[in-house]
């Protein structure tokens, strides 16, 4: 179909990623109308797992704010979750099904810091988030992941803001809410998503090591028994503010970095 007179509602997204980030755009563009379709790695990590709808490739099924994702194959198996009203989600690290759909969008939703494979000629729209891209070499445009007043902002020259390595500040707390493995190895929970934690409370442990909260809060997320960790990686998220329904809610700024895809995609087709 020549592009010109494509319908919007006919435009098929591919996103790249299945993490809280990644889950924030699909919902926003779900929600908008478009057909979108997820890829993801057969072990992912995320730790917000109750707002991923990477959790499906887990569970079967996973449902985030009154949508629902599901693990599926084939293009076949795409399109009937389409026409029931939910996300497929396809394990498959190396994107292969962009090659079946052939997207009218992609999104690379990694947020790896760095570009692991996307390129400009991937769809007639690529869009990057994050750090690791550049507009109109690795992708058309991009999108400001860093908080601040740029964030979900559209960039169309030049590349998104450096990683500062510092976690985005949350009642006063920086890098004390955000665990990370002590070494390399077995991770195994001590709590669950929603639960209140203190400060000094053990929350998890990495072979047989026990990692403890720095600060009190609700504990946000939290990855999964049996993942294998590498030291430093993160693998949990206290939130001091302390409200538990925040747990199971789509973050302020991902629903600002969904906005920020839905312009981007509006700019390139309701032109």
């Amino acid at each position: 179909m020549n592009e010109k007179i494509r319908r919007l509602k006919d435009l098929i997204i591919l996103v790249k990623g299945g993490g809280e980030m990644a889950t924030g755009v699909a919902h926003r563009l779900t929600r908008s109308g478009f057909r979108v379709c997820l890829t993801e790695i057969p072990q992912p990590l995320a730790v917000r797992r109750a707002v991923s709808f990477c959790e499906a490739v887990f569970e079967g099924q996973m449902g985030v704010e009154g949508l629902l994702a599901e693990r599926v194959v084939g293009k076949e198996e795409i399109s009937r979750a389409w026409e029931e009203g939910k996300v497929p989600v396809v394990v498959d690290p190396e994107c292969a099904i962009r090659r079946v759909l052939n997207p009218d969008v992609l999104v690379d939703a990694i947020l790896a810091k760095r570009n692991t494979g996307t390129r400009i000629t991937d769809a007639p729209l690529v869009i990057g988030l994050g750090p690791g891209f550049r507009a109109h070499e690795d992708v058309h445009l991009i999108i400001e992941t860093n908080r601040g007043h740029r964030l979900g902002k559209v960039i169309e020259e030049g590349e998104a803001e450096p990683d500062t390595g510092i976690p985005g500040e949350i009642s006063g707390y920086t890098r004390e809410r955000v665990l990370k493995a002590p070494v390399t190895g077995k991770f195994k929970g001590k709590k669950r998503i929603g639960d209140r934690v203190e400060k000094g409370e053990v929350v998890a442990e990495v072979e047989g090591i026990p990692l403890d909260s720095k600060i009190a809060g609700v504990l946000r997320g939290i990855l999964r028994d049996g993942l294998r960790v590498q030291e430093q990686m993160k693998v949990g998220d206290i939130d001091p503010r302390g409200i538990r329904e925040h747990c199971f809610a789509i973050s302020e700024k991902a629903r600002a970095i969904g906005g920020g895809v839905l312009e981007a995609v509006l700019m390139r087709y309701n032109k």
